[in-house]
């Protein structure tokens, strides 16, 4: 098979030909392939230059993990400065561009692509039996994108005026209005959406088209349906966002009034616009979560996964009921009582098809011989949080205690329940589950455990008294406080201490196994799916010959 001189790789171009045979032995004679790892260059550019997936995959989880710390550095200033009322280690200027940051980065450089752009990336293909992504020229500049995008965030820092002091959402008017960099900002979010577009594009063309033979979709690892979902909810939606934030640049560079009431514009108009790609969003967040916990507790419960086309269908439901239950963010808005009673009844709705998920986990788990590996404690831990946050987002789908709560530190609880609690954890999952076939080495399991159990207290203690907090009329994002909440916000100070150390623990086991770890087996837990049947770490091109597959991928052998 000749090259494909523009990257583009196709299925049957997959399928046939000498170009599956001895690719390992191909690679190796032909030191100039700039198609596998970008062999052409050395050093650091053999990665930044590189189409081949797993490498783009690791550069992601290196760009993530280091702008995850960067947030939760942040995140632990926050808390710093509410150890007590009045002020303590910041002005309220700087606290508000810290909350800002914290927002940006967390939300737009770590949860939105964490799983889907790390582990989408290294896996998906190996998991679909092919050799690479269908674009893998795209699949590289979108790295590239998502990078330019973090580093124009954080140059707003060091920029005169200083970081936005808007929060994440950019609410106008006052967006319009500041004089910090609230364009600079805008233009890193409507650069990393064009980076998530890619993504989303490049995974839905490799799951039509790549799948090996025999894998129908019903054969599919629930991981890379969980990618698919995704992948179409960042087609459809994050256009909506680039038209959102390109608007506000404008009308902050150029006096036209989009959003200004002053001009004649309305800022309503600006969150329902942001909040039809930001519900949606939740789900590019949380489905990829959901894909990991579907794969690693089969695994560890020694047996097949209960319920695999209903949590098929529950994956694709949430993505598709997700894009109409964005007004409970604006019940307040002043937005008509029709209005509010159904976008109450979609959000009580969209946690049906959750609740499925979580049925057929612990149906799964049920009689099964559970083995409480680090990637099973991060999924249970995973199950716990994401219920609670999911339980307390249905009391929130109440207009009446919505509007109680709302704009109140108990919105901070759920969030951080859901995202981080649900994402994060479904991350630190993830990592752990797939660290040995990406890296081929082990880490420290007893460590392992010990750092979850400790990321779990701190994070319950951090956050659990936001709901208190939040019911009692603390309001989000002050500076200061009245004295009232002192008992409260010390105790969730006390919290981010306890998780930062967890944070420190996982992190530094994971680099000492990745230098000093014993060498992992090539099926290191016992799974089932196609990534396990394979060397740690996968060769060049994954497959010597694409495997043909003939039954559900999470049959066990007797």
């Amino acid at each position: 098979m000749r090259k494909c001189r523009d990257g583009i790789i196709t299925g049957n171009q997959f399928r046939k030909g000498p170009f599956l045979k001895d690719s390992g032995k191909r690679a190796a004679k032909n030191k100039t392939d700039f198609y596998t790892y970008g062999s052409r260059y050395k050093g650091i550019f053999a990665w930044i230059f590189s189409t081949d997936h797993k490498r783009i995959g690791i550069l992601y989880l290196v760009s993530i993990i280091t702008f995850f710390l960067a947030g939760v550095s942040i995140g632990f200033l926050m808390r710093l400065e509410l150890i007590a009322p009045g002020p303590t280690i910041v002005t309220a200027q700087t606290y508000n561009s810290l909350f800002t940051l914290h927002g940006i980065i967390m939300i737009f450089l770590f949860i939105i692509p964490g799983i889907t752009a790390s582990f989408g990336n290294f896996f998906l293909p190996i998991q679909l039996g092919a050799k690479d992504v269908a674009f893998p020229r795209l699949n590289l500049l979108s790295w590239w994108l998502y990078i330019l995008a973090g580093l124009i965030a954080l140059s707003t820092i060091f920029l005169p005026g200083g970081p936005p002091d808007t929060g994440w959402t950019f609410y106008p008017p006052y967006s319009v209005k500041t004089t910090t960099n609230v364009s600079v900002a805008a233009l890193a979010a409507f650069i990393i959406g064009f980076s998530s577009i890619l993504t989303g594009l490049n995974f839905v063309t490799t799951i039509h088209r790549l799948r090996a033979p025999g894998m129908k979709w019903l054969r599919m690892p629930l991981f890379s349906w969980s990618l698919y979902a995704t992948s179409w909810v960042q087609i459809l939606a994050t256009p909506v966002l680039a038209i959102t934030v390109l608007l506000l640049i404008l009308e902050r560079s150029f006096g036209i009034g989009f959003f200004d009431p002053v001009k004649g514009g309305d800022p309503l108009m600006f969150q329902h616009m942001f909040w039809i790609y930001s519900h949606p969003a939740v789900y590019v967040m949380i489905l990829p979560a959901m894909g990991v916990i579907s794969e690693i507790i089969p695994v560890f419960s020694k047996k097949s996964v209960y319920g695999y086309k209903a949590i098929v269908v529950s994956t694709m439901a949430i993505a598709g009921v997700g894009y109409i239950v964005w007004g409970h963010h604006m019940f307040t808005s002043g937005m008509s009582d029709t209005a509010r009673m159904v976008f109450s009844f979609f959000t009580f709705f969209v946690a049906v098809p959750s609740g499925i998920k979580v049925f057929n986990w612990i149906a799964t788990m049920y009689r099964g011989s559970i083995v409480l590996a680090p990637p099973m404690v991060y999924s249970l831990c995973f199950i716990f949080l994401f219920s609670l946050g999911g339980l307390t987002g249905l009391a929130m789908s109440s207009i009446a205690v919505n509007i109680h709560i709302h704009d109140t530190a108990f919105i901070v609880a759920h969030f951080h329940y859901v995202m981080f609690g649900g994402t994060g954890f479904a991350f630190f999952a993830a990592l752990h589950y797939w660290f040995p076939k990406m890296f081929g080495k082990t880490y420290n399991h007893k460590r392992a455990t010990i750092a979850c159990f400790i990321l779990f207290a701190g994070f319950n203690v951090l956050y659990f008294p936001m709901f208190l907090l939040g019911w009692q009329g603390m309001p989000r994002r002050y500076y200061d406080y009245p004295a009232e909440f002192a008992t409260g916000s010390l105790i969730s100070t006390i919290g981010s201490w306890i998780l930062v150390a967890g944070v420190f623990l996982m992190v530094s086991n994971l680099i000492r196994g990745l230098f000093r770890g014993e060498k992992a087996e090539s099926n290191h837990w016992g799974g089932t799916t196609l990534e396990w049947q394979i060397p740690s770490p996968p060769p060049v091109e994954n497959f010597d010959e694409i495997p043909v597959i003939t039954q559900d991928p999470y049959t066990r052998k007797q």
